[in-house]
């Protein structure tokens, strides 16, 4: 009787050379640019609600937002006011079934200093043994809503591309502060991978449960652990169906809806190639610069 090799994943890369203690993985998310849908920083934020996360501190001081452009937000509880600013949390999760833990930083992406930004928060993270520093991200593109999220995983460092059996990213444009993160890290010893997932542009508006669940589902491959998702699944069965109907009801949309099937489907692939998440990156920026038109119709529902 054979047995199948476990499949490599990112915490097993991380515990290699953890010989003189427990190593970790670091997994980001910021809200904005870098957050279609909210489906990343809803993918992370999951992991928190379903953990005892230990608070290590927070990067996010005046220096690093446009207050105009990303405002505090009040809130008031037992008639106390309090404000809420922009600001980067850490966190850390012992995966106990993995071999190596979880570190996890949240927040809104800043506007002002990335360069120093991300210099503080690998000082925050370093005396936690980071091996890995994992960014994660949602764009826009010409996918239809009734297929399988394509995301894809990549990495410029040679050892986690052997590791993880992926291929290093081609695009080149405009960037955030996941690709920045994962640059200054690199420079300072740490390898870096980023896992980006295609939201439709059609249903571009938060929350999409059904590109956080894909999300989610890839985090727990790469770090070796599950995360109680049965709500989030149910919700995106619910998404799902809600967007079947609001689709239907509209003939132009659901003209459309079967063009984007009718190029899935001919693609023969499960997931997108990383040439084809350059293209659809390329066409977000556009569809960002004009408010939305690229190569697909001027709509959504």
């Amino acid at each position: 009787m054979s047995t199948q090799n476990p499949r490599p994943t990112l915490t097993g890369f991380a515990a290699r050379g953890g010989q003189q203690g427990r190593n970790s993985v670091l997994v980001c998310a910021f809200e904005g640019w870098n957050d279609a849908g909210s489906a990343a920083s809803d993918a992370v934020r999951l992991i928190l609600n379903t953990a005892e996360p230990e608070y290590l501190g927070t990067v996010g001081e005046d220096e690093y937002y446009d207050y105009q452009f990303t405002r505090p937000e009040v809130s008031r509880e037992g008639g106390v006011r309090s404000i809420q600013w922009p600001q980067t949390d850490v966190y850390r999760i012992e995966l106990p079934q993995a071999p190596a833990d979880l570190l996890v930083a949240l927040g809104v992406e800043p506007t002002y200093r990335w360069q120093a930004f991300c210099r503080e928060l690998h000082q925050l993270t370093s005396p936690h043994r980071v091996a890995a520093c994992l960014s994660v991200g949602s764009l826009l593109a010409d996918v239809p809503h009734t297929r399988p999220v394509p995301v894809l995983v990549n990495s410029d460092d040679p050892l986690l591309q052997e590791h993880l059996s992926i291929g290093a990213s081609k695009y080149e444009g405009p960037t955030g502060i996941p690709a920045v993160l994962g640059m200054i890290f690199e420079r300072l010893g740490t390898p870096s991978l980023s896992v980006w997932a295609q939201q439709p542009h059609y249903v571009a508006q938060a929350p999409s449960p059904k590109v956080q669940l894909a999300l989610v589902e890839v985090l727990e491959e790469l770090l070796a652990t599950h995360f109680p998702a049965d709500q989030l699944r149910d919700d995106a069965l619910a998404w799902q169906r809600g967007v079947d109907e609001l689709a239907s009801a509209d003939p132009e949309v659901a003209t459309y809806v079967q063009q984007l099937e009718r190029a899935t489907d001919a693609s023969e692939l499960p997931e997108a190639s990383g040439e084809s998440i350059a293209r659809e990156f390329e066409r977000y920026l556009k569809r960002r610069d004009r408010g939305y038109g690229g190569s697909g119709p001027d709509f959504e529902i």
